[in-house]
């Protein structure tokens, strides 16, 4: 079985850009684990997507990594090519730490795990897009996680300050820890992987 050439794509380009990217140990060890995971390709799924106004945003987050390191630049390339047969949606649980408005200023899409267009339950990849000066509701889950962020923006973890990031940066989040990640003066984009 092989997967869709438009996912491949995005999972190669994943790979290369995270494999750029300086990594921390523990990010490092999630990161083997998503992809070796990956190497093992399950049937493909057609997905819903929301009709989000956000979305229009994302040309205009993909071409911010014009001109960026060559695997970031690719990562987006494919990324917007895959985009419309994505299963955008938006989260349903906001909680009182998102911005207002969030539920109209941000979408999610899972590319490979539950719902997604490889629907599966050992490994997540998805993306968050945000329009800018969004706040992600602060969350938490048992999977450690690793994001590639594509966008200026800032990433809170736990008790800590803010952590500005920009595209190519990473972040590492352990099993439980609170988090959330907010959007500068433009559309924020992140790619993120769970093991689960």
């Amino acid at each position: 079985m092989t997967r869709g050439v438009g996912l491949q794509r995005v999972v190669v380009a994943a790979e290369r850009a995270f494999g750029a990217a300086d990594l921390s140990e523990q990010a490092r060890a999630v990161l083997a684990k998503v992809f070796d995971r990956l190497k093992t390709v399950h049937p493909a799924a057609a997905v819903l997507s929301e009709d989000l106004p956000v979305l229009s945003l994302l040309p205009q987050a993909v071409a911010n990594l014009n001109g960026q390191a060559h695997p970031l630049q690719s990562l987006g390339e494919a990324v917007q090519t895959l985009a419309p047969a994505l299963g955008w949606s938006t989260r349903k649980s906001v909680g009182p730490t998102a911005s207002a408005g969030f539920a109209q200023a941000h979408a999610n899409a899972v590319l490979i795990g539950p719902n997604g267009l490889e629907p599966r339950e050992d490994v997540w990849v998805g993306l968050s897009l945000m329009a800018p000066h969004t706040r992600y509701p602060d969350h938490d889950h048992a999977p450690e996680e690793v994001y590639l962020v594509l966008s200026d923006g800032a990433f809170l973890q736990g008790d800590a300050d803010w952590l500005p990031r920009k595209p190519g940066q990473t972040v590492y989040n352990t099993p439980q820890i609170r988090h959330a990640m907010r959007a500068s003066d433009q559309p924020f984009l992140a790619l993120w992987c769970l093991p689960v």
